[in-house]
């Protein structure tokens, strides 16, 4: 068996390479092509995404010998090289969530005095900086309000509203997304096609959905799969392994709806939760998938539907077959039961209901409409 550690082997080295953050990585660069280096900057976002990846190809930025303080670190260099493998003796890497004391902080101010060893920069990541208490938030404000010319502090957090506002003022702050579905499919792609992997692109995009944003998460899933698939993924293996019902699943069961077979309807649910699926998690997938099947009676919010160009098709071709009024309705109801699940005494019987009454809304329709006395 293989061996994969693809979230390391993968993390980006130079701002290029880093996914699904273009604006951020545009205005971090930018400022260092002109040689501007602030003294403190505030990575901010979700986790997952890649703050302290961009912390490092930073600091890398600021001391590279090759090429020094630019946009393009060399990463050839014995700086750029120590920094990728966490050797670098100027670069000190802190977790605020296990360090959160002033005595901490203090351990850190008492060194910045020092010149740095062997670059331009000491450079300080702090992660998690939220978590530090505020005697040791007010520690280290005082450095950052006259910082040494030769350090540098990186702080990165996923909850930004948590720092006090006399920290946020000290900082260049850098907002940072989570990373869309397509661009993380995009990305996984490319790492199957480099390691010679053949993955399908539906199963690569239900790894994506399941990451959430988070590329590390993709990274660790698509590390998992293929430790387990002999170099070849599937839609319906990653759908097994991850436990996600897969689109064409989706695409059966609106057919149903859409046609108001309620038997068939409610064989197919018989036949998910046999698989060991989720009522909730269905009832969820399935209002997203009305969803999807929305945006795509709009050729202005096509776009908006993350799935891969062949699964788009199949969308497209099923919204066709439902009207706008049944889709919103079908949202409606989903929603609804979504709401109402974990309520529920009986959430078998509470999905089937809903079931039971999306597949009748066109016949609920019909009712509705007034009798017309032929001539």
């Amino acid at each position: 068996m293989k061996e994969y550690v693809l979230a390391r082997k993968w993390r980006p080295k130079k701002f290029s390479e880093v996914v699904g953050q273009d604006f951020a990585i545009k205005s971090i660069a930018s400022g260092l092509k002109a040689q501007k280096v602030h003294p403190a900057y505030l990575l901010t976002g979700p986790r997952g995404i890649g703050k302290t990846t961009i912390a490092r190809i930073i600091a890398k930025a600021i001391n590279c010998e090759t090429n020094g303080v630019s946009d393009n670190p060399c990463g050839k260099c014995d700086t750029c090289l120590q920094i990728d493998n966490t050797q670098y003796i100027d670069l000190y890497e802190i977790d605020g969530a296990s360090k959160t004391k002033v005595e901490d902080i203090r351990e850190i101010l008492e060194n910045v005095q020092y010149l740095p060893t062997q670059g331009k920069y000491k450079v300080y990541i702090i992660d998690e900086v939220h978590m530090l208490s505020d005697s040791a938030f007010n520690a280290l404000l005082k450095t950052l309000e006259e910082p040494p010319e030769n350090v540098k502090f990186i702080l990165a957090t996923t909850e930004k509203h948590k720092i006090i506002p006399t920290i946020l003022s000290r900082c260049q702050i850098f907002d940072f997304k989570r990373i869309g579905v397509t661009d993380t499919k995009n990305y996984l792609q490319k790492i199957a096609k480099t390691k010679g992997i053949q993955a399908e692109e539906e199963a690569l995009q239900l790894i994506a959905q399941k990451a959430d944003g988070a590329m590390r998460d993709a990274l660790s899933i698509f590390d998992r799969i293929v430790s387990f698939s002999n170099d070849t993924i599937t839609a319906e293996h990653v759908s097994v392994n991850l436990s996600i019902l897969d689109f064409d699943t989706y695409l059966q069961i609106t057919k149903q709806l859409i046609e108001g077979d309620i038997r068939g309807v409610i064989l197919s649910f018989d036949q998910v939760l046999s698989k060991g699926f989720d009522g909730h998690q269905f009832i969820v997938g399935l209002a997203s998938h009305f969803r999807d099947l929305w945006m795509c009676k709009h050729p202005d919010t096509i776009s908006l539907i993350e799935v891969g160009s062949s699964t788009q098709k199949k969308y497209l071709t099923q919204s066709e077959m439902a009207d706008l009024s049944f889709l919103e309705k079908a949202i409606s109801l989903t929603n609804e039961c979504d709401l109402q699940y974990k309520a529920s005494k009986n959430q078998r019987l509470h999905v089937e209901l809903c079931l039971m009454q999306i597949a009748s809304v066109e016949d609920e329709k019909k009712k509705d409409k007034p009798y017309i006395k032929p001539a």
